[in-house]
């Protein structure tokens, strides 16, 4: 498998796992059928496409991209799905998280 593809499965395990917290959110504590069954199914696929991500990039790369990149995913699906709007101190915080996926990807030893 190319590194490119290594990264399309990263992509992949972001969308994944921000689906599952969307419908984590949605399921009410699991107390709901539909939004459970998603969320169950997603997380799975989710950890399949990290397992494929991790043939090719170091595990401590792979999962700080991953964790980086679907926390600032899932705060822009919290605002736009949820109206879930992070204050100052938040969006500092999202940035340096943005800046360490850099730093680990860009000058980090691969």
């Amino acid at each position: 498998m190319s590194l490119a593809t290594s990264y399309g499965f990263l992509i992949l395990a972001v969308f994944l796992g921000v689906t599952s917290n969307s419908f984590a959110k949605s399921a009410e504590g699991f107390t709901l059928l539909f939004p459970s069954i998603i969320t169950g199914i997603t997380i799975v696929a989710c950890m399949y496409a990290l397992s494929m991500v991790m043939k090719n990039i170091p595990i401590g790369i792979t999962y700080a991209s991953f964790a980086g990149l679907t926390i600032i995913a899932t705060v822009v699906v919290g605002i736009f799905r949820f109206d879930q709007m992070p204050n100052l101190y938040s969006i500092i915080g999202l940035a340096f998280i943005v800046i360490g996926v850099l730093m680990v990807n860009l000058l980090g030893n691969n």
